[in-house]
């Protein structure tokens, strides 16, 4: 295989986890009978230009189908998240009825639909007709279709954008080259770009494996994506570090030629990614064992539990929880539950584990000894609309960066 970006033979693994079916993938009662469909799940480095990226194996469409299960608005946090972006960009750029946005990914509109309240146009794409759907049903211009330089050519044709969105795409898109191209094509002159992603740094330093899955392509530190972005004839000229998904990036880009200069939070994040050692192979090729302790920690743990008799169940049917269970190898004898606020994925099963989606409403009245967070990235969020189970004796835990078990 050779590198997504820059073409470099690849010959250094980052983390193998093993195989694994797609961590969105869940599965009906009708399903748990039928074959299903593993892919390796093992992430290289590129020496040259650091890419981290998956292993070659499977299509997009294969991932973001019709029946694809993540909606942005399951949680307030990222919701309230959505809204402070958009009034800050709003006010910073001056948009307003003249002006154009497009979100790249735009799922259920949990973003767009701030800019719909403020009049101003602006258009989805998004190729998963399910979240689609739940956006037009609000309001909010949807093009059903993966983002590439051919569609930013066909929208340019009509109208280029004052500002390109995409939130938790870029990691997303198996030809990341062509993509870049296609937010050039797609922005004017002197329009802005705003990606925001998970930081490489953090998912290393953290040791969060956990969001290594199938639909993520691409892990990304600042100076691999300004190498991305120049090749494209694009600049980064601001960027800004945020607590989501575990601590990620949010950069701010324009064409190569646009007078604005760069603010000196771009070359200060990149000196910090060198002095950590993302341009050092030693970090990357050590991070296998540090996944494997993880593993080994859940492992006990649930392990341990059983034989004390004590009542687990798991919250949060996430795809970073589907990573660490089925790297793991944890079936429903040792964790019988996860409880998930999604209704799309209530009475499902977890791919790979099968193990069954309750509503949280049960929650309650299990009250179990630990209730296991596997999206720690919204573990307070968690813990505030259940803290009524502390009363009756429940335990949190969760398992990235370490082991952590609190009342």
């Amino acid at each position: 295989m050779d590198c997504r970006h820059c073409g470099t033979s690849l010959t250094h693994t980052f983390i193998d986890l093993g195989f694994a079916p797609p961590s969105n993938a869940y599965l009906t009662h009708e399903q748990l009978n039928q074959p299903e469909l593993y892919f390796p799940l093992k992430v290289k480095v590129c020496h040259q230009c650091w890419l981290v990226q998956t292993e070659d194996y499977s299509q997009a469409e294969e991932l973001f189908d019709a029946n694809y299960a993540y909606f942005s608005s399951t949680s307030s946090g990222w919701l309230a998240h959505a809204k402070a972006y958009s009034e800050s960009i709003i006010e910073h750029l001056t948009l307003d009825s003249n002006s154009f946005v497009i979100e790249i990914a735009s799922n259920d509109g949990y973003l767009l639909k701030n800019f719909v309240a403020a009049g101003i146009p602006c258009l989805g794409v998004e190729p998963t007709a399910s979240t689609a759907a739940a956006a037009e049903q609000i309001g909010i211009p949807v093009l059903k279709a993966f983002f590439s330089e051919k569609l930013a050519a066909e929208l340019a044709t009509k109208q280029q954008a004052d500002l390109i969105v995409g939130n938790n795409v870029y990691a997303h898109v198996p030809d990341i080259n062509d993509f870049t191209k296609g937010l050039k094509t797609a922005l004017k002159p002197n329009g802005t770009i705003t990606l925001e992603f998970p930081h490489l740094l953090q998912l290393i330093e953290q040791v969060q494996f956990d969001t290594i899955y199938h639909e993520h392509f691409s892990y990304l530190s600042l100076n691999t994506v300004t190498k991305i972005f120049t090749a494209a004839g694009l600049r980064i000229w601001d960027v800004e570090t945020l607590p989501t998904h575990g601590g990620s990036l949010r950069i701010y880009g324009c064409h190569a030629d646009d007078t604005r200069p760069n603010k000196p939070a771009v070359n200060a994040m990149l000196e910090s990614e060198k002095d950590y050692g993302l341009q050092d192979l030693d970090v990357y090729l050590q991070f296998q064992e540090r996944a494997n302790k993880l593993k080994n920690e859940l492992l006990g743990f649930l392990l341990q539990q059983k034989q004390l008799g004590k009542t687990v169940a798991a919250y949060g049917a996430a795809a970073k929880g589907n990573t660490m269970l089925n790297f793991a190898g944890v079936k429903p004898d040792l964790l019988p539950c996860v409880y998930d606020a999604a209704s799309s994925k209530q009475g499902k099963f977890m791919p790979g584990s099968h193990i069954p989606i309750l509503a949280p409403q049960y929650l309650a009245d299990q009250a179990p000894d630990f209730l296991v967070i596997l999206p720690w990235n919204i573990a307070a969020e968690v813990k505030n609309h259940h803290k009524n189970l502390v009363a009756k004796g429940t335990q949190f835990v969760t398992f990235v960066p370490q082991l952590s078990i609190e009342s």
